[in-house]
């Protein structure tokens, strides 16, 4: 079922390389290596042809953006487009004038992600030194006057510290501060019995959010997304799988979500063989849950079938082995009985982290410090 909807955003993974080791990261366990990534005359015609399919909005992401030496030259060709660009970033390896570069070439915001509001629960969950290059970047993109937000996706080792975060961003002059509780894709699903918080933790958190966004309110807008698994219906899908959003991978596999690698029973047309028109239209893979047609029930009835639109495929997926049923956090699953059974395991003792890592040595950063609570 093709669709007569364009894309709003792409969200255009540069690389998988990355300083950081956290134990959250979305990226698929498969990482892509430099020497399969696209080139930048690639990353160009990609970014080119989004805008022609109506693409207002670029993420550049990772990994981490900043490894690729050609970054300037993509957003200045993005700003060249029309394209609202968002750098993504760990913000190491960010040099002032590597940002004064960026922001000359068109940038326009920065997203820097954030591990926790003390240096040491940070660094150990990122798993290498990263606090005084995030705050001094953070420092240089003030000074720059371009939009800046702070990303922290939050879990059971910094949760309980979501004042100290809130109040840190804004102390850091953030716009904006993103506080998303992890989704179990990629590395998070192998950490899930570290990372999963406890009811209590959830429960004070919503009240603490409510009363900081109150605090905040004119100066900082705050972000905060419930727990997946803690939620009575699932979230809705971009807008709907296919209808919105697309994610170019760094060796050029399309995406309809940035997690929809780990569906192995779809196949992924690439950049370098298909145009992004033809993969938007055409590609099996962007029609195989666009509309309604594919649902079962309760789905296929229910009255919020076009608000979340069965939830999420890619969960659905990884914990029923089939993407077409509904997602188990809804309530009104006949799988729910899985996600309560997580639930009951959340206040057990939690394990050691096991670390993002690149597999070869040539793309590794470094080896993760020990984790430990």
């Amino acid at each position: 079922m093709a669709t007569d909807r364009r894309p709003t955003t792409l969200l255009a993974e540069l690389t998988h390389r990355c300083p950081l080791h956290c134990p959250y990261c979305s990226n698929p366990l498969d990482l892509v290596l430099s020497r399969d990534e696209l080139e930048t005359e690639e990353w160009k015609r990609v970014i080119s042809e989004a805008r022609q399919l109506g693409v207002l909005q670029l993420g550049l992401s990772g990994g981490e953006p900043l490894v690729r030496r050609d970054l300037e030259e993509i957003v200045a060709h993005a700003h060249r487009e029309g394209l609202y660009s968002t750098l993504v970033t760990s913000a190491l390896g960010m040099t002032r004038e590597r940002l004064d570069r960026l922001v000359d070439a068109g940038l326009e915001h920065v997203q820097i992600s954030f591990q926790d509001s003390e240096r040491e629960s940070a660094e150990r969950i990122a798993g290498t030194k990263s606090w005084d290059a995030k705050q001094q970047a953070a420092a240089w993109v003030k000074e720059r006057d371009v939009a800046f937000s702070v990303n922290v996706v939050l879990h059971r080792a910094n949760l309980d510290r979501l004042e100290q975060i809130i109040d840190m961003a804004g102390a850091l002059g953030a716009d904006r501060v993103e506080l998303a509780n992890t989704q179990y894709y990629g590395w998070a699903v192998t950490n899930r019995d570290a990372l999963m918080p406890t009811r209590a933790q959830v429960d004070r958190s919503l009240d603490i959010a409510d009363r900081k966004v109150a605090e905040y309110k004119g100066r900082m807008q705050i972000i905060y997304v419930l727990p997946d698994y803690y939620s009575e219906y699932p979230k809705p899908c971009y807008g709907g799988w296919g209808s919105l959003y697309i994610m170019v991978a760094p060796n050029g596999n399309v995406l309809p979500c940035h997690a929809a690698s780990q569906i192995t029973s779809l196949t992924f047309d690439n950049v370098r063989d298909k145009s992004l028109q033809w993969i938007w239209d055409q590609s099996s893979a962007f029609q195989a849950f666009r509309g309604d047609e594919w649902m079962r029930e309760p789905c296929r009835s229910c009255s919020r079938r076009h608000v979340d639109f069965g939830g999420c495929r890619c969960q659905a997926f990884a914990l029923t082995g089939d993407a077409r049923n509904t997602d188990p956090v809804c309530t009104l699953s006949p799988n729910r009985k899985m996600i309560d059974a997580l639930l009951d395991r959340a206040d057990a003792p939690d394990g050691a982290y096991v670390y993002r890592a690149m597999p070869g040595p040539r793309d590794r950063m470094r080896e993760p410090e020990p984790s430990g609570r």
